[in-house]
């Protein structure tokens, strides 16, 4: 990856790497040429001087029949991204106050936004959903 340094993590990937090309009996000019690169180039990432792409480490996995799970195993995390990934940051409580306050700020959009009749409409939908819940 263009711009970013190479730590820790693609040392450790390279070895892992260099230990199942190995394995599998694999020169490097071999797996290089497969990937249409020099033998230099994957020397490289091999010793983690430069960062293997996702998709050169795809190849290389299928090639020799390992999941690319397995170079990932036990590797160093010197980075600290949030426990959720990619997912998204905890929503916030509904809102001050739990639902009364919900119901609060629901009120102000509806009397903001909706015209008489269509307000009339949604109070006649409360009142039922309040007879249906006193029950």
């Amino acid at each position: 990856m263009a711009g970013q340094k190479t730590d820790e993590r693609d040392v450790y990937l390279g070895q892992r790497i260099a230990e199942q090309r190995r394995k599998a009996s694999l020169t490097q000019r071999h797996v290089a040429q497969s990937f249409g690169m020099s033998a230099a180039q994957l020397q490289k990432y091999e010793k983690g001087t430069n960062r293997i792409s996702a998709i050169h480490l795809n190849i290389f996995s299928r090639m020799i029949g390992v999941p690319v799970e397995y170079f990932f195993r036990g590797m160093p995390m010197n980075d600290t991204p949030g426990l959720n990934g990619f997912a998204e940051d905890e929503q916030a409580p509904i809102a001050e106050g739990g639902l009364s306050g919900l119901a609060e700020i629901v009120g102000r959009h509806i009397n903001e936004t909706f015209a008489d009749e269509a307000r009339r409409d949604i109070v006649a939908a409360v009142q039922v959903l309040e007879r249906r819940l006193r029950g």
